[in-house]
């Protein structure tokens, strides 16, 4: 199976034939395993190990956090690709629309506000998970128009904390 995956304005084609993976012609030996109960995915890649949470957003966008950056991709079969360069759908909305969380936690502490301008990559809320703290950035510029948590409350995955406009 052909894939196209889009990250930060590039694009990689990846062909995925059990462990084997070409990515842009070069191939690897991959494995891409999910941890029950959990967002967390372990990625090994020619021996090398790598977890991150991650978490579908709908219609072939993903929400991963690596680093403490969250950070948005989007991985189209090539057929669906195809499709959406023929119905003109190819280019996503300008922004962000919410910032859910990625996994349940404990908000630590919330640094946005109703009408804050951010910039990609704004430091909007730390997140609390797995023992670990977590700082969720922001994906794209934009305008806060509501925050939904405050610090101290439980969330659950895929709750919304943050709701934008575009800038």
């Amino acid at each position: 199976m052909k894939y196209l995956v889009t990250l930060e304005g590039r694009t990689w084609e990846i062909a995925v034939d059990g462990r084997k993976v070409t990515v842009n012609g070069r191939e690897y030996q991959a494995e891409l395993r999910v941890i029950d109960a959990t967002p967390v995915h372990l990625l090994i890649l020619d021996g090398r190990t790598w977890s991150f949470p991650m978490q579908s957003s709908g219609g072939g966008f993903w929400s991963v956090l690596t680093r403490g950056e969250r950070r948005e991709l989007e991985a189209l079969d090539e057929r669906t690709a195809h499709i959406r360069s023929l119905a003109g759908a190819g280019t996503a909305a300008a922004g962000p629309r919410s910032l859910k969380a990625p996994m349940p936690g404990l908000v630590v502490r919330v640094q946005a506000e109703p009408g804050q301008k951010v910039l990609e990559g704004t430091s909007l809320i730390v997140l609390e998970a797995m023992k670990m703290e977590n700082e969720l950035k922001a994906a794209a510029s934009g305008t806060v128009s509501r925050v939904t948590v405050r610090p101290g409350q439980a969330v659950e995955k895929g709750e919304v904390l943050i709701e934008f406009h575009s800038a």
